[in-house]
């Protein structure tokens, strides 16, 4: 007799475990683990989302006719618990596990097998198309990392939107300049995003949102109002109204950020991505036959597919090419605190009407898009020194598609430059400019994004200059940025002053 240990975030339907089992001799086991849903804050969204995924998918494997074990949260304290009542009960020889998708599970798997006297084994993971011997491979010698040049290399290995000579499809190989449409270009277009599918529950996730409640009551966000698919057909259903509905707008409006929009045309594959009820395959196929086909534009197609095979490709093999001790990186010194109200709790929010829109949205759904992750929130994070590892605990606390590997190199590397530029050639830092181009959030807020001191000023402007105060040393020598450094230089003595005491005055 031997188990297959199914993993929370690994529900692949081909898991690469079962592949090597048979049923007659094979359980299939699941463990909900209270100690590990509070080891952070974790939104109650996401652990909706996970638990109602597993359980269905218990339910679908019985159904092609496994053995399943499973220990749900009311039983289980730790893992350790129901690993020990599993194998006291069906005596396994060896139990099967496909590789974690994080560090810290990797490393507890060795005590855990030796506190429960069996042996576990682990099989190498189809969740991501690049194994990580591959990316150390090509990483190899490199001092930083660039994701365009891995992103180029995939597309040319998978042969996505590629001609037969490797050249791009189109002539380029990314098409930014056409994906990045203002707020007011959205106002003037006058386009509709058309809804996502809206409340999915049946009696299962009813359950699972009534134990989350019992159980995680004090976590952020709220278990009711559950909104994303908690099967492989639900998934499928996602992606397919992906393509069919919201693709051709996902490039030109992929940057744009729109109150009581939360989702324009992005796609929401994520959180069906990262425990496996899709395939970064089957997403990619999908769009690129929608192009094949005359039904999405290039442009948005090519965004796509770079968010998918560039993007999250490149940011897993960051984490596994640079664990341990990445997460724990601090080049910048940010020491700061996380404010209170990035937990969006109630008589607890900021005046600024951008943060305040992004932290309401993710209190009440677990999502943000990208770019209100990083040049909202994450340039705020930046801008004011606050703590990687707060801001890191954060991020997998909030997001329903957040996991250690997917948040690591966003956070560390992206957001806070706290690798020291290993993955990002400047930190993605900038004043209010910028938001309030690409959303509509300055409008409603009581700073105003042209005034640059004073108590009107909006915070991101002297906090821009005030982060290059600080680490103008640093960034000089940085082409990318070494002409803010001098434009900080050239300001008078007093107004650098002025710029400096604001900023301060309001960080404290």
């Amino acid at each position: 007799m031997q188990t297959v240990w199914i993993l929370a975030d690994q529900l692949v339907p081909d898991h690469p475990a079962l592949a090597e089992a048979n049923k007659k001799d094979t359980v299939v086991l699941f463990v909900e683990s209270r100690r590990r849903a509070s080891h952070l804050q974790y939104h109650q969204q996401k652990l909706v989302l996970l638990y109602s995924a597993m359980r269905h998918r218990a339910a679908e494997l019985r159904e092609a006719g496994w053995t399943v074990d499973y220990h749900r949260l009311e039983d289980t304290k730790a893992f350790s618990d129901g690993l020990k009542a599993h194998v006291k009960k069906h005596r396994p020889e060896r139990i099967l596990v496909m590789e974690p998708n994080d560090y810290a599970t990797t490393k507890a798997l060795p005590p855990l097998a030796k506190s429960a006297g069996v042996e576990i084994e682990t099989v190498p993971t189809n969740m991501f198309l690049v194994p990580r011997a591959e990316f150390a491979e090509w990483a190899e010698g490199k001092k930083s990392l660039v994701m365009e040049s891995h992103y180029r290399r995939m597309r040319k290995e998978l042969g996505l939107l590629v001609d037969a000579d490797g050249k791009p499809v189109g002539g380029e190989w990314n098409f930014d300049a056409e994906n990045r449409k203002t707020e007011a270009q959205y106002r003037k277009a006058k386009v509709e995003p058309p809804p996502l599918a809206g409340k999915q529950s049946d009696e299962t996730t009813e359950e699972v949102i009534e134990a989350v409640q019992r159980h995680f009551g004090d976590h952020p966000g709220r278990a009711e109002g559950f909104w994303l698919p908690v099967h492989r057909a639900g998934a499928q259903r996602w992606l397919r109204r992906f393509v069919c509905d919201r693709l051709e707008g996902f490039g030109p409006w992929e940057d744009t950020m729109v109150q009581d929009e939360p989702h324009l045309f992005h796609s929401v594959l994520s959180p069906l991505l990262n425990i496996g009820l899709l395939t970064p395959k089957e997403c990619v196929d999908a769009a690129v036959r929608a192009f094949d086909e005359g039904d999405a534009p290039l442009a948005s197609v090519e965004g796509f597919v770079r968010q998918i095979i560039g993007w999250r490709e490149f940011i897993n093999g960051i984490y596994w090419l640079r664990m341990p001790g990445y997460t724990e990186l601090n080049e910048l010194e940010a020491k700061r605190p996380l404010p209170e109200w990035a937990w969006g709790r109630e008589g607890e929010e900021t005046e600024m009407n951008c943060l305040r829109q992004c932290v309401r949205q993710v209190r009440d759904t677990g999502y943000n898009h990208h770019i209100q992750r990083l040049m909202v929130l994450g340039n705020y994070f930046l801008l004011s020194g606050t703590a990687p590892r707060e801001v890191l605990d954060w991020f997998n606390s909030m997001y329903v598609d957040a996991y250690d590997w997917v948040m690591a190199a966003n956070v560390i590397g992206m957001v806070l430059y706290a690798d020291g530029g290993f993955m990002a050639t400047k930190p993605y830092a900038a004043g209010s400019g910028y938001i309030s181009k690409m959303s509509d959030y300055c409008k409603d807020c009581r700073y105003k994004p042209s005034v640059k001191t004073g108590d009107d000023a909006c915070p991101f402007n002297y906090l821009y200059w005030n982060f290059y105060a600080e680490h103008a040393e640093r960034f000089a020598g940085n082409q990318r940025v070494a002409f803010m450094v001098r434009q900080w230089e050239k300001k008078s003595p007093s107004e650098q002053k002025s710029i400096r005491a604001q900023a301060q005055a309001f960080l404290s």
